[in-house]
């Protein structure tokens, strides 16, 4: 692989209304070790309204506090990022971008040529919804689906979703104890696209549904997908690093 996004969504990086540091650092340094195997990394973070939170108590219920939060804390969680980086000598950057952005042909080719640019420099480009104007993705946690865009126009041979939830399977584990991970998927049922999201944190706004929709969009266009734990990033490394698929669902393209 030459080139991969990663993407982290809230329910890993936030902890008690606040950003889960000792998660952050266990993702920095998973992604300075794909970095050392010759890859290209482009990550898609969510946290930014956690952050501001720890600044500043509004209520969360309130898109329009969600959208303060977001700007109050976008800063800082960047800013952690940096400082986290800097101990293996990566520089980071910051692009806010929304889903309407790969509307445009010509925003989507501007932004490319940035993210271009920036990996050419050995740089980590940080990408985040710019949730201050994307009010609907705000709501139904379109970062999933975003870091897929994110994937395909910026030419990634793989997403990977790092997530409360290990893999996909096929039935709910939290209701059925007999529910069986799926180590590998080439087709994703219409009723599963179309549940309703069913986000665990405060903070997230996906669920396991944003995922397969992002992966289905990948499916679509050629493009692999691995859904693996945030908490345990073991099954992560072994991946990406040892190239070996122990845990977590790869969506491959039939």
């Amino acid at each position: 692989m030459k080139r991969i996004v990663i993407k982290v969504g809230s329910a890993v990086l936030t902890e008690q209304n606040r950003v889960a540091r000792e998660r952050m650092a266990a993702l920095v340094e998973l992604i300075a070790r794909v970095k050392e195997k010759g890859i290209e990394v482009i990550l898609v973070s969510s946290g930014a309204v956690a952050a501001g939170y720890t600044l500043c108590k509004l209520d969360k219920r309130i898109v329009a506090n969600r959208q303060a939060l977001a700007s109050i804390g976008q800063p800082k969680l960047i800013s952690m990022y940096q400082k986290k980086f800097e101990k293996f000598g990566i520089v980071v950057s910051q692009i806010l971008l929304t889903a309407d952005d790969f509307d445009s042909r010509k925003r989507t080719y501007h932004a490319k040529c940035a993210v271009e640019t920036l990996l050419a420099q050995n740089v980590v480009p940080i990408i985040n919804e710019n949730d201050v104007t994307a009010t609907e993705e705000l709501v139904f946690g379109d970062n999933d689906q975003l870091s897929a865009r994110v994937a395909y126009y910026f030419d990634a041979e793989l997403l990977v979703i790092l997530s409360d939830i290990d893999c996909y399977y096929d039935k709910d584990p939290r209701k059925f104890e007999d529910a069986r991970p799926l180590k590998i998927v080439h087709e994703i049922p219409a009723e599963d696209l179309e549940a309703e999201c069913t986000p665990n944190g405060s903070f997230a706004t996906g669920g396991i549904v944003t995922k397969l929709k992002a992966a289905s969009f990948l499916l679509k266009h050629g493009k692999k997908m691995f859904l693996a734990s945030g908490f345990d990033l073991k099954d992560a490394y072994a991946f990406l690093i040892e190239k070996r698929h122990e845990g977590g669902t790869l969506f491959l393209p039939a």
